[in-house]
Formats: C-alpha cells, sequence, structure tokens
C-alpha cells in the first residue's frame, strides 16, 4: 500500500489526506527540516506531497524513493483548494503510480519520470 507524507505546509485537515495512508509532518515533527523530510520519506518509502520546490527540484537529480507530488497552485482560499483537489487527486494518485514527480496545476497535472 503506498502512504505518503503531508509536509508542514499543507492544510492538516483536509478529508482525502486524513486516513491511514497519509502522514503529516506535522505528527512526526513540525520542526523537520526538508533534509529530514526527505531522509524519513526515502526511509519509509513515502511519496512526499508539498508546494516547496525544493523537494521537486531535489527529485530531478534522485531516484524514488521518495516520490513527490508538488502541489502548484497560486494563492486561493481554502474552500477553493479544497474544491480543485478533490477533483484532480485521483488523476494525481494514478500519474504518482509511474512518475517520480507528479506537478498538481490548478488547470493540468503533469508527471515527469
Amino acid at each position: 500500500m503506498t502512504k505518503y507524507l503531508i509536509d508542514v505546509n499543507l492544510p492538516y485537515y483536509f478529508g482525502l489526506w486524513n486516513t491511514h495512508e497519509y502522514i503529516h509532518q506535522i505528527d512526526i515533527d513540525a520542526g523537520m527540516k526538508d533534509k529530514h523530510v526527505w531522509s524519513y520519506a526515502k526511509k519509509h518509502d513515502l511519496t512526499i506531497i508539498t508546494k516547496d520546490s525544493d523537494f521537486s527540484n531535489r527529485i530531478m537529480f534522485n531516484e524514488p524513493p521518495p516520490k513527490v507530488i508538488h502541489i502548484r497552485f497560486g494563492n486561493m482560499s481554502m474552500k477553493e483548494f479544497h474544491k480543485t483537489m478533490k477533483e484532480v487527486w485521483s488523476g494525481v494518485l494514478e500519474m504518482n503510480k509511474d512518475y517520480k514527480l507528479v506537478n498538481v496545476y490548478k488547470d493540468k497535472i503533469e508527471g515527469i519520470r
């Protein structure tokens, strides 16, 4: 079963991510530095879900694990964020199976091998 690590910069209270498949960084250590988040995800074979471009930059020079899902929305309300994520999330998860990096934009999803 695939597991995901939700970066601290994403909403904690979000229905899609409140299952046993998702671990929130806040529940591990809210103050973890990016390199420790990366190491933790690698050790536990987790996909990192983030808005932080440092992770998507890093995966370009590394092989999984971890994989990265980079949410690349601009500023939006939480209501709009939740609505958009619910609309695209199944497609994001499907792409995550085949790509080391999945970029999620408001109007498209892009996979990079």
